[in-house]
């Protein structure tokens, strides 16, 4: 199985027809997944790469049942794009686009909670690589090809620690279930705990490895859950032990900017909570096939 997108997903890409749209749609499409068109303001009523495309993002919920999306549309209008499919009844969202301003997010995030949670339209990033079912459907910018079908599900800030971890893993014979990118902004559609949830949830992920990273609390909110939800093992991977207080380093959100935001920090705090840590990002593999081979 996988969680949130699988081989039947109806995907539509919004920004579908510029540059980067084009190239990572027939990517995907390459990849197997079920792309059933995408948007284009003006150009609605044209086809592309073979899809119809559309005006707006009800017109392809209507013609085309489209289920998911992907956002590859420039900052200054990403935040109302991710609002146009939520408010078109789009289940699950991925918001590749880097650089959306904060409070353009803040907008983002308090119309998605105008609805009841279980109506709510889930997003993923902005600023992050995307979701991979491997074998079914891939909703992102990855490398399809180094990810092996299997029973480890993986939930990351870092788009290339995650491909990274699931090389590894694959060098190994250990497959993945899904791999989801939450983005590495300090604002973001969902948090490590959203996605434990869903693992959780999934009979045949079998254990998962979290990736974190400096800044916020998120990765201790997701330890205390799993020390209280989970059944399943967690594994996390904290980068930036050796990043100094109050400089960013690479992601948006990657600032230790109060206690407990350290990596140092977050590794104690969540060896407290019982989560299996993994100490370099060269160990992630042979850490999940050791929590395996315990199974």
């Amino acid at each position: 199985m996988a969680i949130l997108i699988d081989k039947t997903t109806r995907i539509i890409v919004q920004g579908f027809t510029g540059k980067i749209g084009t190239f990572h749609a027939q990517d995907m499409i390459n990849y197997g997944s079920n792309v059933v068109g995408g948007i284009t303001p003006g150009k609605g009523g044209q086809r592309h790469l073979g899809l119809p495309v559309f005006n707006t993002v009800k017109q392809a919920v209507f013609e085309v049942g489209a289920e998911a999306s992907i956002i590859f549309v420039p900052p200054a209008f990403a935040a109302d794009s991710i609002m146009e499919a939520a408010d078109a009844g789009i289940k699950y969202c991925v918001a590749i686009t880097d650089g959306i301003p904060t409070q353009d997010m803040m907008t983002v995030k308090n119309f998605l909670r105008r609805s009841p949670k279980q109506e709510r339209m889930m997003l993923t990033g902005p600023n992050c690589a995307g979701t991979i079912s491997p074998s079914q459907a891939m909703l992102g910018i990855m490398p399809g090809h180094i990810y092996m079908r299997g029973n480890v599900g993986i939930v990351g800030r870092s788009g290339t620690l995650g491909y990274e971890a699931a090389d590894q893993m694959k060098a190994l014979g250990i497959g993945i279930s899904t791999s989801v990118g939450i983005g590495g902004d300090p604002i973001n559609g969902s948090s490590h705990r959203d996605v434990l949830e869903k693992f959780e949830e999934d009979c045949d992920t079998k254990v998962v490895l979290m990736i974190g990273e400096i800044g916020g609390q998120q990765e201790i909110e997701a330890g205390l859950y799993a020390k209280e939800h989970m059944s399943k093992p967690l594994i996390a991977y904290i980068a930036g032990l050796t990043a100094p207080q109050g400089r960013r380093m690479g992601h948006a959100g990657a600032i230790i900017s109060s206690a407990g935001e350290s990596a140092a920090e977050k590794v104690a705090m969540l060896k407290e909570l019982g989560v299996i840590i993994c100490p370099t990002p060269s160990a992630m593999g042979d850490t999940v096939a050791k929590v395996l081979a315990r199974m």
